[in-house]
C-alpha cells in the first residue's frame, strides 16, 4: 500500500476522532477541522515512507505541534493587545484596531517583497514551516530558501520600523 492510500484510509477512519481531539483542546470546531485538513495535506506532500505503525504517532505529534503553534501565535497577539491597552490607556476596541493596523502594515510590507521571498516568508511565519520543509516543498536549495527568508525578514523589519 502506498502513502496516499494509507493516508486516505487513515483519514476516512480517524478524521472525526482527530477533530474531536483538537476540539477538546481548542474549543473551536472550525479550527479543528482546518488543522486536520492541513495536517493531512502536509502528509500528502511528504516524500518519506509512512507505515501503518508510524502513522498514528506521526499524526498525533503533528496535531500537538499545530495546537501549540496556535496557542503560541494567539499568546503573542494577546500580549501585544495587552501591551497597547496598558501603555496607551486605550480602550479595548482601540487596542483591537491597533492590532489590525499592525497586521495591515505587515501585509503592506509583505506586498513590497518579491514573489519568491513573500512565498518563503508566508510559509515560514504563517504555516510554521522550517527552512528544510520549505526547501522540500518548493524544490529549492536549502541555502536559497534561507537567503530569501533572511531578505524577507530584513525588509519586513525595515518597513515596520519606518511605520512606527
Amino acid at each position: 500500500m502506498n502513502n496516499n492510500q494509507l493516508l486516505s484510509n487513515y483519514y476516512t477512519q480517524h478524521r472525526d476522532e482527530l477533530v474531536q481531539f483538537i476540539m477538546v483542546r481548542t474549543a473551536d470546531v472550525e479550527l479543528a477541522q482546518d488543522m486536520v485538513q492541513d495536517m493531512f495535506l502536509r502528509l500528502l506532500d511528504r516524500r518519506r515512507l509512512i507505515t501503518e505503525q508510524t502513522l498514528p504517532c506521526l499524526v498525533y505529534t503533528m496535531i500537538r505541534h499545530a495546537i501549540a503553534d496556535h496557542y503560541r501565535k494567539r499568546r503573542v497577539f494577546e500580549e501585544y493587545e495587552h501591551y497597547i491597552s496598558k501603555s496607551d490607556s486605550t480602550t479595548e476596541m482601540e487596542s483591537i484596531i491597533s492590532a489590525h493596523q499592525l497586521m495591515e502594515r505587515m501585509e503592506y510590507s509583505l506586498a513590497r517583497l518579491s514573489e519568491e521571498c513573500r512565498t518563503v516568508y508566508r510559509l515560514h511565519i504563517y504555516d510554521g514551516m522550517k527552512v528544510s520543509e520549505i526547501s522540500q516543498q518548493l524544490s529549492l536549495p536549502y541555502k536559497l530558501v534561507e537567503n530569501r527568508l533572511g531578505q524577507a525578514r530584513k525588509t519586513v523589519r525595515q518597513q515596520l520600523k519606518a511605520c512606527v
